[in-house]
């Protein structure tokens, strides 16, 4: 069995997080953005923080959030990371980490060779890189919309100066592939565990994390 991270993405319910502790990922993501079917208020995420067990490490997903979001958030909820979703730039990157005192994961859209560079460059100023397929233009939201990349472009590059994490279109029919491929030693997966938009399938989470390790 494969020494292998997941994240299990976008929870909203106590049962989520019991089901992604039971199956044994190591990261449960909160995502704080309205335009998303996933988004949680804060209350709501405290309640779901607090129910996770001591090792589950408390991610909450950002997009452009200002101070003032980021302090209400952080305020509030017992967290263990903050990810940035959004177009923050290595300086806010650099900002929020020494603001908050958090571990800052860091998403990076990926689409063809010249996103690459990018990956380079937040590597200097995230703790962790979330490396997902670039959205399309147009769309409402900055990731969980199920797509995927030429997980090609990630071939032998497995050395970069942060831990780094693939997201973007997995499934349990497709993570085994998608590791052996990219050498990925983390997951992250949202839509690829749902019944439908926002609503996890607690047999798929299950499913997910033994599909990444076997």
């Amino acid at each position: 069995m494969r020494d292998i991270k997941v994240k299990i993405c976008g929870l909203k319910s106590p049962q989520d997080v019991d089901a992604v502790a039971k199956a044994g990922a190591s990261y449960a993501g909160f995502v704080f953005f309205p335009k998303s079917p996933r988004h949680v208020e804060i209350t709501q995420a405290r309640e779901l923080a607090l129910c996770a067990p001591v090792g589950l490490c408390k991610v909450a997903l950002t997009v452009n959030a200002d101070n003032e979001a980021l302090d209400a958030i952080t305020a509030t909820v017992p967290l263990d990371m903050l990810q940035l979703h959004g177009n923050e730039s290595p300086e806010r990157v650099t900002e929020i980490k020494a603001r908050y005192g958090l571990p800052v994961m860091k998403a990076i859209g990926v689409a063809d060779a010249e996103d690459l560079q990018n990956i380079d460059l937040y590597s200097q100023v995230a703790d962790q890189l979330l490396i997902d397929a670039k959205p399309p233009k147009n769309a409402t939201l900055p990731g969980g919309n199920g797509l995927s990349f030429d997980w090609r472009l990630l071939a032998g590059r497995k050395y970069w100066q942060r831990p780094w994490m693939l997201a973007g279109g997995l499934n349990v029919a497709n993570v085994a592939e998608a590791i052996k491929m990219t050498g990925a030693r983390q997951v992250d997966v949202s839509s690829g565990v749902e019944s439908e938009p926002g609503q996890k399938d607690h047999t798929l989470i299950a499913g997910f994390v033994d599909a990444s390790r076997a």
